[in-house]
């Protein structure tokens, strides 16, 4: 009979993985049709006036309703931390979506396949990821099978590829330094303090290509049609998305949502299919379905890597003892509950007859690793059911 606590938990995370997925397909659909259905081919307008949207929002929560509390970076800092970042993300942002214009939703969402490549490559050159061979063979096979998606690609246009392939570089420097300039400093951002900081420093960022690129041939446009209620709609969904993913990540896991974004891009390209009528051809799909076994084996290599630098801390603040790791005492209580999980000791931390109290430190400690394989193997099982994780 299936437990009903766990039973609660998986529909509970399932359904933030659905919230994202519905979401995200949503914006980026939207987003599609804005610039090249609607009569609106104006990329940096459109990311201007979301990054406008998010601003204001992010400033009356936490300077007027004082939702969540501010970080009170000093101007130095917010130049040093936050500036780069907002360039990178202005670029990103506004090359991905003038991508729209040019390429179908369904290649588009292959191209991003490149993603863990680019940030792995971004990481070794800003010195936050050790170059390796295996993952660089991994990130080839991975970018093979994006040109296998370039080859079948019937409307493939050269300008708008350089432009997606652009934002990705753009999108992957800044989530290498994110992790430099951001995390590593302790300033841990929720999507309501990233808003505040980062979607001003990305408006003034865009505010010079669009005086320069788009704002005359805006004013010149005479069929024009604008509908406030479509773009506060567009803003809104675009808001939604930012808490979304949040969401999704705070409630669930970062794997989870590697994988649930697998399952999104599969689903664009249906969409884009039946929506805009973007042909997909046999190639398309054999080449994106290689990208995806590529990421499948560079996501659990990396889960992989994370799990045994947790076990590898472990043992050694175990192994330390005193009030930095375990105490021997702790030590033995912990060897105690290993084995009377599989049913071979009693409560008494007895086995046998033997006193546990009287074992060497190498025959407890070789518990404690026992231990450590069983919590890693429960993990797995987890990876395949997402639970519920706390902020």
């Amino acid at each position: 009979m299936v437990n009903p606590k766990v039973l609660k938990e998986v529909v509970r995370s399932y359904s933030y993985v659905l919230t994202w997925m519905s979401i995200s397909i949503s914006v980026i659909l939207f987003n599609k049709w804005l610039l090249a259905f609607s009569g609106f081919p104006y990329p940096i307008a459109l990311t201007s006036w979301h990054m406008l949207f998010c601003s204001t929002i992010g400033f009356l929560c936490v300077r007027v309703f004082r939702v969540v509390k501010s970080h009170n970076m000093t101007t130095e800092a917010y130049v040093r931390r936050v500036l780069p970042i907002g360039l990178l993300y202005a670029a990103s942002l506004w090359l991905s979506n003038a991508s729209y214009l040019y390429l179908s939703v369904s290649f588009i969402q292959m191209t991003k396949s490149l993603m863990p490549g680019l940030v792995y490559a971004s990481g070794v050159l800003l010195g936050t990821e050790k170059f390796s061979r295996g993952v660089t063979a991994n990130m080839m096979l991975i970018a093979f099978g994006v040109v296998v998606c370039a080859m079948g690609e019937l409307n493939l246009v050269m300008k708008g590829l350089i432009t997606q392939l652009s934002a990705l570089c753009f999108e992957a420097a800044r989530l290498t330094l994110v992790q430099i300039l951001i995390n590593s400093q302790g300033l841990n951002m929720n999507p309501l303090q990233s808003l505040y900081y980062i979607s001003p420093a990305c408006l003034g960022c865009l505010l010079v290509p669009f005086a320069l690129v788009e704002l005359g041939p805006l004013r010149a446009d005479n069929s024009l049609v604008f509908y406030p209620s479509v773009f506060l709609a567009n803003a809104m969904a675009a808001f939604v998305l930012n808490l979304a993913v949040f969401l999704l990540i705070g409630k669930t896991s970062a794997l989870t949502m590697n994988i649930a974004g697998v399952i999104k891009d599969w689903m664009l390209i249906f969409f884009s299919f039946s929506l805009f009528h973007a042909p997909v051809t046999a190639l398309n799909l054999a080449g994106y379905a290689f990208c995806c076994s590529g990421v499948a084996i560079y996501n659990y290599h990396k889960l992989q890597l994370i799990r045994a630098k947790a076990a590898l801390s472990t043992s050694k603040d175990t192994e330390k003892g005193g009030p930095g790791g375990a105490s021997p005492g702790q030590i033995a209580s912990a060897a105690s509950l290993s084995h009377s999980d599989s049913g071979g000791v009693g409560a008494n931390g007895r086995k046998d007859g033997y006193d546990s109290s009287y074992r060497s430190k190498d025959d407890i400690l070789s518990q404690i690793r026992e231990l450590q394989a069983e919590m890693a193997k429960v993990e797995g099982r987890g990876s395949d059911q997402p639970i519920n994780k706390s902020n």
